[in-house]
């Protein structure tokens, strides 16, 4: 007997295992994508999440941001908020 669906979608969900770090803006890249620089000093691009995004927020070169990225890519993030320091 084949799984349907339900048990496919359940075995490949991502688990919810995040990581969350600092970082400074380098370059805006357009409305929501921005290159950020980490502690370590690798440099990625990251995007606004959708309620940055819906709120209207932008960031300029130099600000700290909080970042959430993922342990299967760590080229990318998703800017969770600025941090003002």
């Amino acid at each position: 007997m084949r799984p349907g669906p339900e048990s496919v979608s359940k075995r490949l969900a991502m688990p919810d295992a995040t990581i969350q770090t600092r970082g400074k803006v380098l370059e805006t890249r357009g409305a929501v994508l921005y290159r950020v620089e980490l502690p370590n000093g690798k440099v990625i691009l990251a995007h606004l999440s959708k309620s940055l995004a819906d709120a209207g927020a932008s960031f300029a070169a130099g600000d700290d941001l909080l970042l959430e990225l993922t342990p299967f890519d760590f080229d990318q993030a998703r800017i969770l908020a600025g941090t003002g320091a």
